[in-house]
Order: C-alpha cells, then sequence, then structure tokens
C-alpha cells in the first residue's frame, strides 16, 4: 500500500511538470509529421506578440496563473527536467524514437475518435487506417510506417471536439498539476482519459510506468524548443497555447490575432 502511495506521488509530479511545459509543444514544437519549422517559427512570433493582456477577458485569473505556473516550474526544474536529461543521456536516440512512435500511435486512438464525434468521416478512416498500419506492421507503434505511406499524423482531442461545435473556450487557467489551459480544455481531461488506451492497461504498475514514460517522453521533445521562448516566459506559453490551441479548433483556418472578447 504504501508503495503505490509513492507511485502514485511521483507520478502526480511528473504529470504536473509535464503538464505545466505542454503548452510549448502546442504553441512551439511538432505535434504532428505535418507541422513544419514555417509553423512553429509562425507560432512563436505571434506569441511574442502579448495576444492575451492579463486582465483582459481572455485571462482575467492572471493572479492565481502565474502563482501556478510558477509551481509547475519547480517541479519541472527540480523533479522533470533532471530526469529527462538522464533518460537522453542514456537511452539510445533510436530507442527514444520508438518510444516516441509508440506513445504517438496511442495517441492516434484518441484522435479517431475525436474525428467521429465532429462528424469527420474521412478523418477518422485516415486515423484507424494510420493506427492500423502502425500497429501492425510498425511493431505495436514502434516505427511509424504510416507516414511515408501518406498516413500524416493529425491531432484531435475532446476539448477540440466541443470547440467543434461551438463551446466557447472560457477564460485561460493554469492548473496545478496539469499546466497551461482553459476552463473547455479543463473539463475535456476526464472524457479524454477515457480514449486513453493506457487506461485500459491491466495492472496498476503497468499503468504507472507508462504514464511516467510518456511524461518523459514529453518533455524529452521540449528541451530543444525553449531556445524559441523569449521575453516574460508565463506569457509566452499563454500566448503560444492559445494560438495553437484556436489553430487546431478552426483546422488551420484561424486569423493571426487574438480577440480577446472572442471566446
Amino acid at each position: 500500500m504504501i508503495s503505490r502511495i509513492k507511485k502514485s506521488i511521483v507520478l502526480v509530479f511528473l504529470i504536473c511538470a509535464a503538464n505545466s511545459v505542454l503548452a510549448e509543444k502546442k504553441g512551439t514544437e511538432k505535434l504532428s509529421a505535418e507541422d513544419t519549422f514555417v509553423e512553429e517559427k509562425n507560432v512563436a512570433d505571434g506569441a511574442g506578440q502579448n495576444m492575451a493582456s492579463e486582465g483582459s477577458a481572455i485571462d482575467p485569473w492572471s493572479g492565481f496563473n502565474r502563482t501556478m505556473f510558477s509551481f509547475n516550474e519547480v517541479l519541472d526544474e527540480n523533479i522533470l527536467l533532471p530526469v529527462t536529461k538522464g533518460y537522453r543521456a542514456v537511452v539510445p536516440d533510436p530507442v527514444e524514437t520508438g518510444v516516441h512512435n509508440f506513445f504517438g500511435n496511442l495517441g492516434d486512438v484518441g484522435t479517431f475518435f475525436n474525428s467521429l464525434f465532429q462528424l469527420k468521416f474521412h478523418d477518422a478512416a485516415h486515423n484507424i487506417s494510420r493506427i492500423t498500419a502502425n500497429t501492425f506492421f510498425g511493431i505495436a507503434g514502434l516505427i511509424d510506417v504510416a507516414t511515408p505511406l501518406g498516413l500524416e499524423k493529425k491531432n484531435e482531442d475532446f476539448g477540440q471536439t466541443l470547440g467543434y461545435w461551438g463551446v466557447d473556450t472560457g477564460p485561460y487557467l493554469v492548473l496545478p498539476f496539469f499546466g497551461p489551459s482553459n476552463v473547455r480544455d479543463g473539463i475535456s481531461l476526464l472524457p479524454d482519459s477515457y480514449l486513453d488506451p493506457v487506461t485500459y492497461v491491466e495492472g496498476a504498475d503497468a499503468r504507472f510506468w507508462l504514464r511516467g514514460l510518456r511524461v518523459i517522453d514529453i518533455r524529452s521533445q521540449l528541451i530543444s524548443t525553449e531556445r524559441l521562448i523569449s521575453g516574460d516566459r508565463y506569457s509566452f506559453i499563454r500566448d503560444a497555447y492559445l494560438q495553437r490551441r484556436k489553430f487546431l479548433v478552426a483546422d488551420g483556418a484561424v486569423e493571426e490575432t487574438f480577440d480577446d472578447d472572442g471566446f
């Protein structure tokens, strides 16, 4: 019992630290194969334009948010980042790539279901074809064989589904243990958990290690992108997150700037 409690505490800290920087990935790092360096740079440039001023309609809880942001940053700097650097130091690059592909394949399951929820049947067929190819021909997703075949990775989650059907984002919100979000995306964390295949893996220990490894993989992907962050870190990550989410919900058909009362 004590051992399980210790594992739960460690995992909570890892999740907290990873999600506190996850917006950097959504704003400045390639989330899928179709993203390009140009898109990353555009997001980074846009994030530096202070699209959502503090105290505005989009970020009315900036005091609370900054406190939670600082809390999450401390966990990242003192726990997750050192662990991730150790992981990168001892794990060969091909293995690290395989791990990343494996979790990407699991993530495609949620994308498939959310494509259905949005009645994007062509995308759903695309995603199930991608999952099938990578699972059966890519050794359970360790090798991405789908992308070279033209089955590019897509990105959908329940927050995007709600946005597709017209649900407003609500104010920007930094969650303790889950990092940058908004009211709509925060509520969507629970439905997303039910679409995560790891949830259905038998054995608490197996789920623990899978989730922990996925958190480390996420953080590993972000290390090289921190050079894109400039100015106030909180504002940059907030604006990058908001721009990226708006981009994803609209399937790329968005304006370059934010309207403060546009949620």
